[in-house]
């Protein structure tokens, strides 16, 4: 696993989503954060390999951020994790009783649907025939303004396009075997970053009654990458939560 940990002060360990790697955490002016930071290239993305002795899973992409941990010495921490990585998070959150926070960012607590999970086999499939094909058509739909956006997506899908159709199709796989964790959310600990615009999870989907609704936070003028379109509000939020 490829990571870096670095600063001083409460931990925050940061978790990309699908396709992406820790660059994604550039487009956030972290360094105002007074927090030691723990960027990792989860399995198959960035410089990481694929976990190529375990079935595709995401229990088995947190067992390896884990390892990390513990490589590190670290045992209390926030996480903000970032549509995938969010779904990792939770997975984390469940198995140690010490991580603090756990911030979603553009990503959620439920099960795929069946008709998601018929979409997730098809990605699976493209990837080996049709790879690059892919990561353009689905990485600017991302976005609320493709124009706009232009230089960040191309960005985005020239690091996607280093990683292999196997690293691509274990992490769909992963995504769509996943369990529901609604049963980790408490009223406390977890936060949800959501772009009012994001075309892959609606602001209806939550239930609100699982968390405290003060930690529900939609950001205007953003889809899935509000890290991008709007990091200003973003970064408004995260300083409400990591602060110690």
């Amino acid at each position: 696993m490829h990571y870096k940990v670095f600063g001083e002060g409460p931990v925050v360990l940061f978790l990309h989503g699908f396709l992406e790697s820790m660059s994604m955490w550039d487009y956030l002016p972290l360094e105002d954060f007074r927090c030691k930071k723990v960027f990792i290239d989860l399995p198959g993305h960035g410089n990481s390999k694929i976990l190529n002795n375990a079935e595709p899973s995401i229990e088995s992409m947190a067992n390896e951020v884990i390892s990390v941990l513990e490589k590190e010495g670290i045992k209390k921490f926030h996480i903000v994790g970032h549509s995938m990585g969010g779904y990792i998070a939770l997975s984390i959150k469940e198995k140690q009783k010490e991580c603090k926070k756990v911030i979603l960012l553009n990503s959620n607590y439920w099960s795929d649907s069946e008709s998601k999970k018929k979409d997730r086999d098809r990605v699976c499939k493209i990837a080996f025939k049709a790879k690059d094909y892919f990561l353009n058509e689905a990485i600017p739909n991302l976005f609320t303004d493709k124009e706009k956006y232009k230089p960040q997506i191309d960005q985005l899908v020239d690091e996607s396009k280093q990683m292999s159709p196997e690293a691509i199709a274990y992490a769909s796989t992963a995504m769509k075997n996943r369990k529901d964790k609604s049963g980790v959310l408490n009223k406390n600990d977890i936060v949800i970053i959501h772009g009012l615009s994001d075309t892959l999870i609606k602001n209806s989907d939550y239930d609100l009654s699982l968390i405290n609704p003060a930690h529900f936070h939609n950001i205007t003028n953003a889809g899935h990458m509000s890290h991008i379109e709007n990091s200003g509000e973003v970064i408004e939020v995260l300083k409400l939560y990591l602060k110690d």
